[in-house]
């Protein structure tokens, strides 16, 4: 049997089913239920159940081996549902029967699993062993499928140990055509590349790599390690700074984890959603979603995504100023990458310690954790960790701008060389700051404009709109997906009997009960249209596993009173099979002698019990009793044995499908507020840039009509034209300097409540990054527009700021503003975005010739418009070189004005 099986297999094979008898529907049966592994573990569940009864058709070793491949399927099971012992334990009982047949095929595949179980206990030396067997029991059988599968699963665990080594030895070996391979090989070769150029900081060539295995992932069934690889995807463009495609992929996952249930996919679906949202800023919502990851994560915690997890809760302290928190989860992170025997987390641990403890003061330990974390770094290769160290290394320099304008340098310098990466605003405003502090005005320029083009980039609506649309295209793939399952399942056919028939429809029916209460009608209903049943009842084990409890009992029509029942309890028959985990058949040739009667419950002659298990859980008991004697003979057994295992699954899935709804309600409820944050700036309240990137087109859309509409509309021209201001704290720098960032973030909100004292609500109020701010006013027009940018320099001006140790500070501000159409008589001369950047050359007028002070930037009418704006960037930037505050310059017929 093969390891995996494509989506177009499982068809054919869903296609001959009906057509099947015996021995060969035995084994069609037996290939869906082991390749729907993941892809469906009830219908898996439920196709093992109905080739229980054929396995007689086949000889006795070929049996025993083929109930091995089943448990194998209920071990697989409890590995995805984080019971990693007891997977270990049914993957034990399946190697020995594989072994006693000499089926090294099967022992292969439970090598495998159980190496997989090894990973996500952080066992990485058991993890080498077990794939060292499965590769060996592979070259034997010389099955070449699981020979690359498995080496390329070696190739990829050992990359996270040293990516240099593990390159060297791997690399010519999967120097191969993968389009010629088979996509399973194919997928799990790519899954290694991408890995390896991921930890080489090469995060271009990381994604291509890494979306192909996704693919091949999804077409043959492996679903956990399509939710990882999409995690993964979403973490490498987060890497690169493209937050919009990394939360597209974050979703992606999500919608492929929700379903299943299974600690891990869930758990690092939210924990890189999380990261994702504080490099967005969004603080409270990542802490948030970061807690219940590592809550579910906790079954795991000595997986190497638990040991991420640490690392994301040590960086989002650093954000949040909680530096003792820090310092604990990065000496935590560290311990256990050197537990793991990963040396990717060893960088990153020294690189999180040096930040907090000069967050901490301690400026010798810091200085000495960054420059070991940035040898480590350059020893493994991994330009995006030395960036890291770098920028550590500059903030513990600060105040010496040559210092950290040296490791600035060359931190841009490796940033160039990794493929499509954007260097984040923030490092280019520090980079900018620091030029500014050794007076090159004319560099920091440069750097904060391109800082304002690397925000732009990294949360373009461009790059928005595509990501809505891909998520938009994957559920509807996905919906088509799930219609064509449903209809596959609902071809059931006729079994080799009428009764079997009968019990496959019977089984659909109860299996697709998603209540508990349905299910115990439909079992009731079926049991007394197939079976003599004066009496039939289940008892649920209770949480505590101590008691049973009658959850549904009839007799002759009539409910039964609440029964509870001690499990220890040697008089009930109903705990004697709960103990004993095996039916129970009671035959009794005279009334007056029933032992062990219910109270309340009728003296019947055939007794018939049976647990209600799934795989080795016990989740209650069934019972039918009849008053006629010898009831139920051995094809009653199998009908009630198959009701049970139907009943089972209903059961299991119905309390599971309650788990699953309230899952589902906390990760659209995470998802929905990780939207909105996104929208917002977590310190002031304010709208941010990725928000006013979402709705200015269609303000910018209604000041154009009127331009379009008659000439006597032309009087309400100017009420829709709109007006964009930048606004720039003066000497705000100086107040994170001297005072702290609690006292400039107390500076920033009071800023806030300054502006919205100005404007109307209806304006748009943006933080547009740092101390600048920019607003949209909508209905100000261009004529009162000086009046408004007055306004805000005296609502700054006039009166001081209140810091949290009751020091009062004066502050001026900086004011640019520019009016949208830029030529009322060409309106789409030029774009909102280039307005913007004028408004911004107006600003930094403003603050090159004294502060204090606002610049309106306007032009009369052109003889060659379309040479305006590139006239009016040049003139502008002579003005900043000069740093004049009044400037009257002709050009041609136009005029700049600013004030």
């Amino acid at each position: 049997m093969d390891l995996f099986a494509l989506d177009e297999e499982l068809a054919l094979w869903e296609a001959e089913l009906p057509f099947a008898e015996d021995e060969r529907r035995l084994k069609l049966l037996s290939r869906l239920a082991w390749h729907l592994r993941q892809r469906d573990g009830v219908r898996s569940a439920q196709l093992v159940a109905e080739a229980t009864p054929l396995a007689h058709l086949l000889p006795a070793a070929e049996r025993r081996v083929l109930a091995a491949r089943w448990e194998l399927v209920k071990a697989e099971n409890c590995w995805l549902a984080g019971e990693l012992d007891a997977a270990i334990a049914i993957a034990e009982r399946a190697m020995l029967e594989f072994a006693r047949h000499n089926d090294r095929l099967g022992a292969a595949d439970t090598h495998s699993l159980l190496a997989w179980v090894a990973v996500d206990r952080g066992d990485s030396a058991g993890c080498d062993n077990e794939l060292a067997l499965a590769i060996a029991d592979a070259r034997a059988s010389g099955d070449a499928m699981r020979i690359d599968v498995f080496e390329s699963l070696a190739a990829l665990f050992s990359v996270f140990r040293n990516a240099p080594a593990a390159n060297e030895r791997w690399s010519k070996r999967f120097a191969i055509d993968l389009a010629s391979r088979h996509p399973v090989v194919a997928g799990s070769i790519s899954d290694y590349l991408g890995t390896a150029a991921f930890q080489a900081a090469e995060f271009g060539r990381a994604i291509r790599h890494l979306i192909a295995a996704f693919e091949a992932a999804l077409v043959s069934g492996q679903v956990r390690r399509a939710v990882i690889l999409a995690t993964n995807i979403g973490n490498a463009f987060t890497r690169l700074n493209a937050h919009d495609a990394a939360l597209e992929w974050m979703q992606r996952g999500l919608e492929l984890a929700r379903p299943t249930g299974w600690p891990m996919c869930i758990g690092l679906s939210q924990m890189q959603s999380a990261e994702t949202l504080r490099h967005l800023g969004q603080r409270p919502a990542a802490k948030a979603l970061l807690r219940d990851a590592l809550q579910m994560l906790a079954p795991l915690s000595g997986s190497r995504a638990f040991v991420m997890a640490l690392e994301y809760q040590g960086d989002l302290a650093l954000d949040l100023g909680d530096n003792e928190a820090a310092l604990a989860s990065f000496r935590e992170l560290e311990l256990r990458g050197h537990a793991l025997a990963q040396s990717d987390f060893h960088s990153c641990a020294r690189r999180g310690q040096a930040h907090a403890l000069a967050g901490l003061g301690r400026m010798e330990e810091a200085q000495a954790a960054a420059m070991s974390a940035l040898a480590l770094a350059r020893e493994l290769n991994d330009p995006f960790s030395q960036i890291a160290a770098l920028r550590v290394l500059a903030d513990i320099h600060a105040g010496n701008a040559m210092s950290v304008l040296q490791y600035l340098r060359e931190a841009l310098m490796i940033a160039a060389t990794i493929d499509g990466y954007i260097v984040p605003g923030e490092l280019l405003d520090a980079v900018a700051r620091e030029y500014a502090a050794v007076g090159d005005f004319a560099r920091a320029y440069e750097f904060s404009l391109q800082a304002n083009a690397a925000r732009d980039r990294s949360n373009s609506q461009e790059a928005t709109n595509r990501a809505i649309a891909m998520q938009v295209q994957h559920q509807t793939e996905r919906d088509r997906q799930l219609a064509a399952a449903e209809a596959q399942r609902a071809e059931v056919l006729a079994q080799t009997s009428a009764t079997l028939s009968h019990l496959s429809a019977i089984g659909q029916e109860i299996t697709a009960q998603l209540d508990a209460s349905a299910v115990f009608r439909a079992l009731d209903r079926h049991v007394h249209g197939l079976l003599d049943s004066t009496h039939f009842s289940i008892f649920l084990l209770e949480t505590d596993g101590d008691f049973l409890h009658c959850a549904f009992g009839v007799e002759m029509g009539l409910p039964l009173p609440p029964t509870r029942i001690a499990l220890s309890d040697p008089q009930f028959n109903t705990a004697r099979c709960v103990r004993e985990r095996d039916e129970i058949l009671i035959e009794i040739e005279d009334k007056s002698d029933t032992p062990n009667l219910i109270p309340g419950t009728l003296p019947t002659l055939t007794l018939l019990f049976a647990p209600l298990m799934i795989g080795e859980r016990v989740l209650g008991v069934m019972t039918v009793q009849s008053m006629l004697p010898r009831a139920y003979g051995e094809r009653e057994r199998l009908i009630f044995r198959t009701l049970c295992a139907y009943g089972a699954i209903a059961l299991d899935n119905a309390a599971a499908q309650a788990q699953l709804l309230e899952k589902n309600l906390e990760l659209e409820r995470a998802y929905k507020a990780l939207e909105e944050v996104s929208l917002t700036d977590q310190l002031t309240g304010l709208r941010n840039r990725r928000f006013f990137l979402q709705h200015v087109e269609s303000d910018v859309a209604l000041s154009l009509r009127g331009y379009d509409g008659p000439a006597s509309e032309a009087d309400a021209v100017a009420d829709r034209d709109l007006v964009f201001y930048m606004v720039d704290l003066d000497h705000f720098k100086e107040v994170n300097d001297r005072h702290g960032h609690a006292a400039g973030d107390s500076v920033l909100v009071q800023m806030k409540d300054r502006l919205r004292e100005v404007f109307r609500e209806s304006d748009y109020l943006v933080r547009w990054g740092g101390e600048e701010f920019l607003v949209l006013a909508r209905a100000t027009g261009r004529s009162g527009a000086h009046v408004v940018a007055e306004r805000i320099r005296q609502a700054v001006s006039s009166r001081e700021f209140l810091l949290p140790d009751g020091t009062r500070l004066a502050r001026t501000c900086s004011i640019g503003f520019a009016c949208y159409p830029f030529l009322p008589s060409h309106p789409r001369l030029m774009s909102w975005s280039q307005v913007v950047e004028l408004a911004d050359l107006g600003l930094y007028i403003s603050k090159h010739s004294g502060r204090d002070a606002w610049t309106a930037v306007h032009a009369t009418e052109a003889t060659q418009p379309e040479e305006l704006f590139p006239r009016l960037v040049h003139q502008l930037g002579q003005c900043i070189e000069r740093g004049e505050a009044r400037i009257v310059t002709s050009l041609g017929e136009r005029t700049i004005i600013t004030q």
